[in-house]
């Protein structure tokens, strides 16, 4: 109800002694309040958007230091058609070809996935012997890792569970038998995988074990660093889903294995600038919690899609190149045991190749 003040006349009226109502005040309108409400809801949201977008542009200023480009220790992923009889010798050919003069050493190739149990029949990879003797003929040097993965059970009722020790066991297995077939290395890839979780650590170790014994390498595709303080318990709580790893677990992770590769790729960010500045400031978060010791490989988009999570106008190859050319420079220029990742063969253009050489080998 709108309140009102009575006013008593001063003789000037027409001198009936009554009353006189002064007009309501006006309270603000509900489109008035709805207006304010909004102009605050936009303070709130974009002013943190704009702070971001600001370091992220800051980020991408400036010029990488001399000598932060190839280590010779570079991978790239590739399709699964290279172990089910789809490719021949010519293309074996054609790929050697293509990595002489790169600074690629492995080979990521898809000999998954595994079953939800944790199993892996042979029957999924019939042609990897063939494969990785005519890797190692073609292009010697080059090492054949065997890359696994599955879908978690993380964020839907299906999907391979962690938290099943029988489950643990059998990738162990897994792992162990197709090593067995003459691959030079097991890379995991398995999404999605939250922050601080602990069986994926005792996975780890475990294999760590069987990679030893066959003295290859344990490699690991990883989610990408928390760019704000616990920005993955945010985005848990809000959406399900994390996405980012906290810094202090991916160094948990790197400290276990012999390799890891970020996947440092479908970002959301809308502009070249923004990408790269934020690739460099990833290379920097991990470059701080990776042992000397462990290969730290830093993920460049071969591949287009246009939507919310990746648009290939901004995420491009020479960007992110830049990106990780920068981190590295300001974070530890000398690092020996550091790469990028390239994904993946079967969408790679030409101009991807050429971003790649251009930029980062030559």
């Amino acid at each position: 109800m709108s309140e009102v003040r009575d006013i008593q006349t001063d003789g000037g009226g027409d001198g009936d002694g009554e009353a006189e109502k002064e007009a309501p005040t006006p309270r603000p309108t509900r489109r008035r309040r709805l207006r304010g409400g909004l102009i605050a809801l936009a303070l709130v949201v974009l002013l943190p958007l704009l702070t971001v977008t600001v370091a992220l542009r800051l980020n991408y200023a400036g010029d990488p230091a001399d000598g932060t480009r190839t280590r010779g220790k570079d991978a790239i992923w590739l399709g699964h058609a290279w172990v089910d009889g789809r490719k021949t010798d010519a293309d074996v050919s054609a790929l050697a070809r293509r990595l002489r003069d790169t600074g690629i050493r492995d080979l990521y190739v898809h000999a998954g996935p595994l079953e939800h149990d944790g199993t892996l029949p042979a029957s999924a990879y019939p042609k990897a012997r063939w494969l990785i003797g005519a890797v190692h003929k073609a292009a010697p040097g080059i090492r054949v890792q065997a890359w696994l993965g599955d879908k978690l059970a993380t964020e839907s009722p299906a999907g391979l569970r962690l938290t099943e020790q029988d489950t643990r066991a059998a990738v162990v297995r897994s792992t162990r038998e197709i090593l067995d077939t003459g691959f030079d290395g097991a890379h995991f890839d398995l999404e999605p995988l939250h922050s601080g979780d602990k069986d994926y650590l005792d996975l780890l170790g475990a294999l760590h074990q069987v990679t030893r014994t066959h003295g290859v390498p344990l490699s690991v595709a990883a989610h990408q660093i928390d760019p704000l303080p616990a920005l993955h318990s945010v985005a848990g709580t809000l959406t399900g889903h994390p996405k980012w790893w906290s810094q202090a677990y991916f160094g948990q992770v790197a400290r276990r294995v012999d390799q890891i590769a970020v996947m440092s790729y479908d970002t959301a960010t809308p502009l070249e600038s923004l990408y790269g500045g934020y690739v460099a400031q990833q290379t920097s978060l991990a470059l701080e919690v990776t042992p000397d010791s462990t290969d730290l490989l830093m993920g460049l988009p071969f591949y287009r899609e246009d939507n919310f999570a990746h648009w290939s106008f901004a995420e491009t190859v020479p960007a992110a190149v830049r990106g990780v050319r920068l981190g590295l420079s300001r974070t530890d220029a000398d690092r020996a045991n550091f790469g990028v990742a390239l994904y993946v063969d079967f969408a790679a253009t030409e101009a991807d190749w050429t971003a790649y050489e251009k930029d980062w080998v030559r």
